[in-house]
């Protein structure tokens, strides 16, 4: 097995997480077998319990962890289903460490960072070795200095000492700013971000340089003899027109041919076709536009509902449009201003989330795309909010509510799910990861998924209460999904209306640019009608 390890220097949000995505697809265009996994110095145990404006969204795998949002840039270019072990904080190394401690596993020995922590951290590196996994590349979050990174760095430098030479490789991705008064870039944070990586024990085999424009080759030779690297071997991370372009990139920069020379692994000739297809299909759907809301109380970072967004993209491109996609904060809506605000948009999605805040400009939203035939697609907390909205408008019935928001309604139409009622603990303990789904025969999601039993990723306590079933599907709002015992409802859809359908599930998780999700792929084939 080889192991990449992809560090970052001088500032974050550089594209590490990127880097490693685009090296795992085109290692497996190659033919290789590639795992990407993500290493997080913070000290949660995972992002579940955080806000959003905190870590952008929690990303939940199949096995039901919630994890970093890299992980999605990691599905979504190599198309590989990833696990809990590719998700991996301080907290949740300190916390396996402490209990094994309080178990007496150590036999009484004094706990230390050396060797029990990294040792710790080392396993997880270690945990693909059972599987059919060629190379492994771990992305170690923050950047070299951080105080609470220092364990996983030095983790990976015993890593390299334990292993052969030529099954290791370590790339290091840094800026080069571009300064405007000399009209010049400088690399002199790129060479006192290597020399603290040096410091440390780790000699970086392969720097990726960040730039906004092209690193002349007096630079690159400067950058390779500074920092005891190869020149061919300093790779021009350039700013493209589209994040999906970043693969192709890297591979002109010949950061693959680097890596497998340094793995000794054979490299085989690249089948980057299919990518080039999507690649060449983004840039010709450039022509049209169509413009998506979503609704949500996130909105002052993107980050929060990144895998909603590239759903959206993913969905024009099959389309053969460009989606022009906006944040619009739900707390801002209301009965006066819902057609001012939303009256532009060609369709509508309300997110996920948790808490009462926003949630009336969610429910006037959603009224709005009903009454007006707008297409609209609610998730998770948009469909809890679609149903209410619905119990309120057109069965008119009084005090509806969710379980989560106001206990004593009088019509809870959502309720807490009953494994959930003795939850106490908020961390990892919600409804998490794929669950099987069976669709109705004759409605409008078989069609789109064309396959009667699917599977989709969950993240939720709270349900569609049964009691109120009948009523709904009466005037209307129609059960087309459930689970395979028919005791969870999974998705509903509106007769009489273009694209009208809410599902529980987060079926952006499961999006890719190359093979969008068909419920966003008709949301916005409905958009553009």
């Amino acid at each position: 097995m080889k192991y990449i390890f992809v560090t970052g220097g001088v500032v974050s949000g550089l594209g590490k997480g990127m880097t490693a995505a685009s090296l795992g697809r085109l290692l497996k265009n190659r033919g290789y077998k590639v795992v990407n996994q993500k290493f997080d110095p913070y000290i949660n145990v995972d992002p579940g319990t955080m806000s959003p404006y905190e870590h952008g969204e929690v990303f939940v795998t199949d096995d039901g962890a919630e994890t970093d949002l890299d992980l999605g840039h990691y599905e979504r270019f190599t198309d590989e289903n990833l696990s809990g072990n590719s998700s991996i904080t301080s907290g949740k190394i300190y916390l396996e460490v402490i209990e094994k401690e309080r178990k007496g596993d150590y036999l009484g020995k004094t706990v230390q960072v050396i060797p029990h922590i990294t040792d710790a951290i080392k396993d997880k590196v270690y945990k693909f070795k059972d599987k059919a996994v060629d190379v492994v590349i771990t992305e170690i979050g923050g950047t070299v200095g951080d105080i609470e990174s220092g364990p996983m760095l030095e983790a990976i430098r015993q890593i390299g000492i334990e292993q052969k030479e030529e099954d290791t490789v370590f790339i290091h991705v840094t800026l080069l700013p571009y300064i405007s008064g000399s009209n010049e870039l400088k690399s002199k944070p790129t060479q006192h971000s290597v020399k603290e990586l040096q410091a440390l024990g780790i000699m970086p085999d392969i720097l990726v340089c960040r730039a906004d424009t092209k690193i002349p080759d007096a630079m690159k030779e400067k950058i390779a003899l500074f920092c005891n690297v190869k020149k061919e071997n300093v790779i021009e991370n350039k700013t493209v027109s589209n994040l999906y372009e970043l693969p192709l990139m890297l591979e002109k920069e010949g950061l693959a041919d680097a890596v497998c020379k340094k793995l000794n692994l054979k490299n085989n000739t690249p089948h980057n076709e299919k990518w080039e297809e999507l690649v060449k299909k983004i840039k010709k759907a450039n022509s049209k536009t169509v413009n998506i809301a979503i609704v949500g109380k996130y909105t002052k970072l993107e980050d929060s509902y990144l895998s909603v967004i590239e759903s959206v993209k993913h969905a024009g491109y099959e389309n053969e449009v460009k989606t022009i996609v906006e944040l619009v904060d739900s707390e801002k809506i209301n009965k006066e201003n819902v057609k001012e605000e939303l009256s532009k948009y060609d369709g509508i999605i309300v997110p996920g989330g948790f808490g009462n805040r926003g949630i009336n400009g969610m429910i006037e939203a959603i009224k709005y795309a009903r009454e007006n035939n707008i297409p609209f697609l609610g998730i998770c907390l948009g469909m809890q909010m679609a149903v209410i909205e619905f119990a309120r408008d057109v069965l008119k019935l009084e005090d509806v509510n969710s379980e989560e928001f106001e206990p004593n309604a009088k019509n809870l139409v959502i309720h807490i799910m009953n494994e959930q009622k003795k939850v106490k603990n908020k961390g990892g303990t919600m409804r998490l990861g794929a669950y099987p789904c069976i669709l109705k025969e004759g409605s409008k999601v078989l069609n789109m998924y064309g396959t009667k039993e699917i599977s989709e990723r969950h993240r939720h306590r709270y349900e569609y209460n049964n009691d109120y079933r009948k009523q709904m599907e009466d005037k209307g709002l129609e059960i087309v999904g459930t689970s395979p015992d028919n005791k969870l409802v999974e998705i509903v859809e509106l007769k009489n209306h273009p694209f009208f359908v809410a599902c529980q599930f987060h079926p952006e998780f499961k999006s890719r640019p190359d093979r969008p999700h068909p419920l966003f792929v008709e949301l916005v084939a409905k958009s553009i009608k």
